[in-house]
């Protein structure tokens, strides 16, 4: 009697079967941790946003007039970039609030009070990007 070697055409497919399995599970878990992470970087870059825009309020008595106005300057940079929202993809896509112009304020100029993203979609717990 003749012995083979090698593995048959059922022993393969079955071990192909169950690599495919554990690479689609490989492949979802890292998806749900790209956008936890995603997400979790949008927070941070709102609030280093928020906390350069009340460093300029406190500095100059009024808030900046665009986000430029806070890395272009020589004299005192409150970033040195604008962040990148990373759901958005983009550093341009940020909905601003302006506050109503002081009335006493020689430039009579409005300027930025708060910074939310401008990401279309929901979080993994249910919170509008636009909300944060």
């Amino acid at each position: 009697m003749k012995r083979s070697r090698g593995f048959s055409l059922m022993e393969i497919l079955l071990a192909m079967t169950i690599l495919a399995i554990l690479a689609s599970l490989g492949v979802a878990g890292y998806r749900h941790h790209r956008r936890s992470a995603a997400e979790a970087v949008l927070k941070a870059n709102l609030q280093i946003l928020r906390h350069a825009i009340e460093q300029f309020k406190a500095d100059r008595g009024k808030y900046p007039a665009s986000l430029d106005d806070l890395w272009r300057e020589a004299d005192k940079r409150y970033l040195r970039e604008i962040p990148m929202d990373p759901i958005a993809r983009s550093n341009r896509m940020w909905v601003l609030e302006f506050e109503a112009p002081d009335a006493d304020s020689p430039d009579g100029e409005a300027g930025i009070s708060n910074v939310r993203s401008g990401a279309d979609g929901i979080d993994m717990e249910g919170t509008a990007y636009s909300d944060y």
